[in-house]
């Protein structure tokens, strides 16, 4: 089975570097050229601790808890380990010890230096030293025979010496390698060593083979070398069994024999070729750790490990303990019985051998467990062969010199019946973390960092306290509170500070609320969890507070503490976060394997208007990864970052799913690089984060700096000018979908920017439509026309007509019929669906109570004997229905609404005053704040009008004065249902308003206006004019067409083909009528109690407006709009 390369991490600074383990194998010792000494967990290890030894360390040995360095003020040191506690000074040179050893038992270390002198110097008694002399220059390597009676030393002078240490004398010496005059300028640092525990041969490294020298002797036995090996072997290490060699070479090769039969078992590359100057192989495991010349550390797994072993590798002492704490209660048990390699009880087939009466009884009983587990992995033939080499070879000796048969009879049962699982391994559970913060084990680290501000913790000997700084002071002052109760979690907003920590045996687990932005003088609120409940997950949004605990609820509380809902996770949290009413949680969706981690994710609403827009979906990640950030855009949009670096934010767009939108790793200079994100902006498109160099995440001291990475999908072939501007047009589409998120939610955004980015849109697909036509991919300039815009269709047909492309232009075309035609059959049917929704709330307006009703009757028979005193008509207040008509003629036809005589109306309000009446300024004061609004609205109305229609709709949405008014008075409902009235019975009442334009009876009303007017609410344009004068020409043309949606499509294809010169005379027109409309309704805007004359006065006038006004060419918004002004 080959080894196993990790990615190799940053260790030290450029320069020569040493690794070595501790004698449990439980940690990686490094030291380098920056004079630190580091101790690593394991590769992975985000925060090694670290030992400053000198201004540079050059070689390090560790031994029962003493830890030796070689440093650059020419001294021999001690430290404790781990504690890294200075222990005194060993031994001191005239120049640098270049390198260190202990000897077996780890009483005596030998040290070599520059000074051509090596001594052996006893660790207990730093007194007791001997000094061996006798090379010529620098010494460059050392190694102890494992029964401490020779030392070899290698050195610049070209020769290898083996020394007696008892009489320092020089027992044999060898000229083996290229002489120079400094350890710097050595072609190889020669670190040779002897074969462990027997020490019968020592291993030196010379040239591209190594050379096997037989003890006492002092013969070549053999070498050792590879058709592989290019360049100078530079060291040499044994494995613990003394089996197996590893060599590496100075361009970076490290290459495994097996000694007994000269067999290279692994060959391995350095990532970028830097020369191998420090190899340390495990006590126990098949791991071997190297470090380079320039300061990075590897680790090679699963070193010359046979097939047969594979499943006693993978199920490692860290790997159980793993994934024991991935179950809990009583399937612990099963989980680490169904791991561990004796699954099979001992006890249990020893007594069913030794009971030879109760027979296969007992053996049944005893195998009965396996066997209900080996049904599921399907145990085949082959497991027997695979278990084994899982039995030492020891034990096997031993069994074989006692009774060879019957021990072989009780293996083979004992192997037959264990079950074995080849299968993929269970992932250990991420544990819960939050967002912005560096790991809770580190003395000084950052416990939040977001767009508001930093909350640094420190907690050591002299302090255990918490800073809270805000990037805007104008939010609230720097802080600096006690932590006094151990807080491990906090998250921070505009309103306030949420801390939380973990119960003890004396206190529960606490949630610590510090509102600053409280307007009354408590500040602060406390809650104690329940017992056997910690807090594992928190965050803050706008006007609430949450926490996830380790009883899988979810606990909502106001801002100022009061308690909300709760509910159940559907797993163990890892983490989450807020952003206004939005919450985002992370949770483990079961266990995953081989690396993967199995994580779910919801998003929910928690504001006024509850919402799970997210119903616990997957949350994917990379390959191997897990999650390290989990938050939202400063726009709303949820996001999260995996530890390979990939950021994936929400696509609103395209069903909620996650789309990658950058990867740090390409940012990065080294494998061991990382960013460490703190904040997403999608308006300018900035994803910042703070670079971490040989580590995930920065340490509090210095401030680190926060740097700007751009965004970019990854889309196919960016490289070339296609490629490009797909992922540009693409990306620009998706970090605007926040602009719909916002106005559909009522938000306040800027028109400006959602217009920006759709220029910039289509400016992107007319590119790349010209770059298909250049290309000749007409079909494909048909697919980009497909998304654009009506305007930037134009665009397109003109420039396939300037290429000579007819055909496409021609298609063109035929799209942007189609698409014209779309627009007016989708623009007809949400005016439908405005209308039915007003219908409904008009009829709801009408459901009030009498009372209400009869108030307004009073008031306006108060208006009209009022109206009668004034006038002097004592006579015509005996027929006050007239009156009562031709006051509700009055209002009405300043907002150009024609009678209303159908039976669903007048039947049911005869007799009753007229509801819509508006009284004049001098009469009626309070009425002018309603006139007022209705201005408001009918400029609204009139705005609206003249967006395009690909916009109307998300404007309908906020501005439009028929869903959503702006101020919800009863007064207002006046104007939009005299609207709906207008809709309603402008088509049936045709013949009555025709009618009723002769001025014989008092009680006439002003000429109705045609239908166009009263059916649309803009100017009458070109094109309306032109249908309404061919309408009945298309109609006889096509006798089946009967919806009006189909009358409008087929006069706009007929439009369309007209001469421009024709369709800008209709044009032309239709500007030229609305112009003289507005000059013929000036004098409408006299005040209607200007003159108190006679009622005959104020007839005469409406007779002669009557002959003025020309019935098809006065607009609706313009006559309302007279009318709320004159109310004025």
């Amino acid at each position: 089975m080959p080894a196993i390369q990790k990615p190799m991490r940053y260790g030290h600074t450029e320069g020569h570097t040493d690794v070595s383990f501790d004698d449990s194998g439980s940690c990686i010792v490094t030291c380098g050229s920056d004079g630190d000494v580091r101790i690593w967990e394991d590769l992975d290890d985000d925060d090694p601790k670290s030992i400053n030894v000198g201004e540079k360390a050059y070689s390090c040995a560790l031994k029962k808890g003493k830890l030796v360095t070689a440093v650059s003020n020419n001294t021999v040191q001690v430290h404790t380990f781990p504690e890294g506690v200075p222990d005194g000074i060993l031994t001191r040179f005239t120049t640098n010890a270049n390198h260190v050893v202990f000897n077996g038992d780890g009483a005596r270390i030998a040290a070599g230096s520059s000074d051509f002198i090596v001594k052996v110097v006893e660790v207990m008694d730093s007194s007791q030293q001997k000094t061996l002399r006798g090379h010529d220059a620098p010494v460059l390597s050392l190694s102890f025979d494992p029964k401490d009676i020779f030392l070899a030393s290698a050195s610049c002078d070209g020769c290898v010496k083996v020394w007696q240490i008892s009489d320092q004398t020089c027992a044999v010496s060898w000229p083996l390698l290229q002489k120079c005059n400094d350890m710097i300028n050595a072609k190889s640092i020669c670190r040779l060593a002897w074969q462990p525990k027997s020490g019968k041969l020592l291993a030196i490294p010379v040239e591209k083979s190594v050379k096997l020298y037989r003890r006492e002797t002092w013969n070549n036995q053999f070498d050792l070398s590879d058709k592989f090996i290019s360049q100078t072997l530079n060291i040499v290490t044994w494995s613990p069994c003394g089996q197996y060699l590893a060599a590496g070479s100075i361009n970076g090769l490290i290459i495994v024999w097996n000694v007994e039969t000269k067999e290279c078992l692994e060959r391995v590359k350095h990532e970028k070729g830097y020369a191998i100057c420090g190899l340390a192989w495990h006590p126990t495991c098949s791991q071997i750790a190297y470090t380079d010349a320039e300061g990075y550390l590897g680790l090679l797994e699963s070193v010359c490990e046979p097939s047969g072993k594979k499943l006693s590798s993978k199920v490692s002492n860290r790997v159980e303990e793993d994934y024991k704490d991935l179950f809990d209660g009583d399937d612990a048990s099963n989980a680490d019985g169904f791991l561990d390699d004796s699954a099979v009880e001992a006890p249990s087939f020893s007594k069913g051998l030794i009971n030879e009466d109760e027979g296969d009884e007992d053996f049944r009983l005893a195998s009965s467990r396996p066997r209900q587990r080996s049904h599921i992995l399907e145990d085949d033939e082959n497991s027997v062969d695979v278990a084994l080499p899982k039995v030492g070879p020891g034990l096997l000796r031993e069994e074989e010199e006692d009774d060879p048969v019957d021990n072989i009879h009780n293996l083979s049962l004992v192997t037959s019946q264990r079950p074995i699982y080849d299968g993929p391994m269970p992932t250990p559970r991420q544990k819960p973390f939050q967002p912005g913060s560096t790991p809770s084990h580190l003395t000084h680290r950052f416990m939040m960092w977001n767009s508001v501000g930093i909350i640094r913790c420190y907690n050591d000997e002299q302090d255990n306290a918490i800073d809270v700084e805000f990037h805007d002071t104008s939010i609230h002052h720097a802080t600096h509170l006690s932590n006094t109760l151990n807080y491990t979690a906090a998250d921070l907003s505009r309103e306030a500070i949420l801390l939380a920590c973990e119960s003890t045996d004396d206190l529960a687990s606490k949630l610590h609320c510090l509102h600053f932005s409280s307007w009354d003088s408590n500040k602060e609120w406390m809650v104690d969890m329940p017992a056997n409940e910690d807090i594992e997950a928190l965050c803050l949004g706008q006007g609430w507070a949450a926490a996830a605990t380790s009883a899988l609820l979810l606990r909502l509380f106001t801002i100022g503490g009061v308690q909300k809902e709760v509910f159940s996770l559907p797993g163990p949290v890892v983490a989450m976060a807020g952003h206004g009413e939005q919450l985002v949680i992370t949770y483990h969706r079961g266990t995953g394997f081989d690396g993967d981690q199995c994580l779910g994710v919801q998003l929910l609403e928690v504001g006024k208007k509850k919402n799970q827009i997210l119903h616990a979906d997957p949350l994917p990640l990379s390959r191997k990864s897990h999650l390290t950030w989990v938050g939202f855009s400063a726009e709303g949009t949820p996001c999260y970052v995996d530890s390979e670096g990939i950021v994936r934010m929400l696509n609103r767009g395209l069903g909620n799913t996650w789309t990658p939108v950058c990867n740090t790793q390409e940012h990065c200079k080294g494998k061991s690089d990382h960013y460490w994100v703190v904040g997403v902006h999608e308006n300018p498109q900035q994803l910042r984060c703070i670079p971490c160099k040989g580590s995930r995440f920065p340490p509090t001291l210095p401030r680190p700096a926060v740097a700007v990475l751009p965004f970019k999908l990854p889309y196919c072939q960016t490289a070339t000018e296609k490629g490009q501007m797909e992922e540009e047009f693409w990306r620009s589409v998706m970090f605007h979908n926040y602009l719909d998120y916002l106005a559909k939610n009522d938000y306040e955004y800027e028109e400006s920017i959602k217009d920006q980015a759709t220029r910039e849109q289509q400016e992107l697909l007319l590119k790349m439509l010209a770059l298909s036509c250049k290309l000749e991919r007409e079909f494909r300039c048909m697919e980009l026309a497909d998304l654009m815009t009506p305007n930037a269709l134009n665009l397109a047909i003109k420039y396939a007509s300037g290429s000579r492309k007819l055909i496409l232009a021609q298609r063109l075309s035929e799209l942007a019929m189609e698409k014209a035609a779309e627009l007016a059959v989708a623009h007809e049917e949400e005016e439908e669906r405005e209308e039915e929704d007003f219908r409904g709330k008009l009829n709801n307006s009408y459901s009030h109570s009498a009372s209400e009703w009869s108030q307004s009757r009073l008031g306006s028979q108060v208006e009209e004997e009022a109206e009668a005193e004034d006038s002097g008509e004592a006579d015509e207040v005996e027929e006050k229905p007239k009156l009562r008509q031709n006051s509700l003629s009055k209002s009405t036809n300043s907002s150009d609404v024609p009678t209303v005589k159908s039976g669903a109306v007048t039947s049911g309000h005869q007799g009753r005053a007229n509801p819509f009446k508006v009284m004049a300024k001098s009469k009626e004061p309070a009425l002018s704040t309603n006139t007022a609004h209705s201005t408001n609205i009918l400029d609204n109305m009139h705005k609206s009008s003249k967006k395009s229609p690909a916009l109307s709709r998300a404007a309908s949405n906020e501005k439009s004065p028929v869903i959503k008014p702006l101020i919800p008075k009863p007064k207002s409902k006046q104007v939009s249902a005299a609207s709906f009235f207008q809709k309603a019975t402008s088509q049936a009442g045709k013949t009555d308003e025709a009618k009723e334009e002769t001025p014989k009876k008092p009680s006439s009303e002003a000429p109705a206006v045609s239908p166009q007017n009263t059916e649309n609410k803009r100017p009458t344009t070109g094109f309306q004019m032109w249908l309404e004068a061919n309408r009945s020409s298309i109609l006889s043309d096509s006798p089946d067409i009967s919806d009006e949606a189909d009358i409008i499509k087929e006069g706009m294809l007929r439009f369309r083909v007209l001469p421009a010169e024709e369709r800008k005379a209709w044009t032309d027109r239709a500007k030229g009528g609305r112009a003289s409309d507005g000059a013929e309704a000036k004098p409408q805007k006299r005040p209607l109690d200007e003159n108190n004359g006679s009622e005959s006065q104020r007839e005469k006038e409406k007779v002669n407006l009557s002959k003025k006004r020309k019935p098809v060419d006065i607009s609706t918004n313009q006559k309302l709009s007279t009318f709320a002004f004159k109310q004025e």
